[in-house]
């Protein structure tokens, strides 16, 4: 390949916005594979995959031909780093209602493959404290115990929580689990004088939440 044409050479003389995404997928890759050179390879990614290939698991891009454990890894890592970067630009220092939930955790959890479930903590007005991972995988009422809930909330000296979660599905309705745990959990922040303002689920491009319903 001429040097001109080459993915690093048209970065360092003309910036990024102007490489196309096969281009800049050859960069993060840096190197193809015995039968493909990274150029290729990353053009025929893109082809097939498109920006998709940032929603897929570490199992499921080492299936791809060309893709082994570590090229899956850079991948999923630039995945990684541009979630947190958006999630660093919607920084909210204060809650005042349900959609600013959604759009605070919206990007992180719209296309995740399993539930998460987060606590947010925040003081008597409404300013965020600190968020907290509770768990992660099948929501179940085993695992979501009011004491891993309330723990960090009693730490951080939280006046009141939001508790936030994702449904794959992408339909964010409650099923009776979810409710039946929200129920749950207010009756124990009654009893620990931490309010729980309001349970967000986060499902696609919309949410429901507790106080609404």
């Amino acid at each position: 390949m001429p040097e001109s044409s080459r993915p690093r050479e048209r970065f360092k003389l003309k910036g990024a916005g102007a490489l196309s995404d096969a281009e800049l997928f050859a960069i993060i890759l840096r190197t193809g594979s015995v039968y493909e050179n990274v150029v290729d390879m990353s053009n025929r990614l893109i082809s097939e995959f498109g920006l998709d290939l940032f929603d897929c698991s570490l199992k499921e891009l080492q299936s791809v031909k060309g893709i082994g454990e570590s090229k899956a890894m850079q991948i999923l890592s630039m995945a990684e780093l541009g979630k947190r970067y958006n999630a660093s630009k919607k920084v909210v220092k204060k809650i005042s209602c349900a959609e600013e939930v959604y759009n605070l955790f919206s990007d992180r959890l719209r296309d995740e493959k399993q539930e998460n479930f987060y606590v947010l903590m925040l003081n008597a007005k409404n300013i965020v404290i600190k968020e907290e991972l509770i768990s992660k995988g099948v929501l179940d009422s085993a695992l979501i115990h009011p004491r891993e809930v309330f723990k960090p909330a009693i730490k951080n000296s939280a006046a009141r929580i939001i508790l936030v979660h994702n449904h794959p599905s992408g339909d964010p309705s409650p099923s009776e689990e979810d409710l039946d745990i929200t129920k749950a959990i207010m009756e124990v922040g009654e009893k620990v004088g931490i309010r729980v303002v309001d349970h967000v689920i986060i499902g696609g491009e919309s949410y429901w939440n507790h106080s609404d319903s």
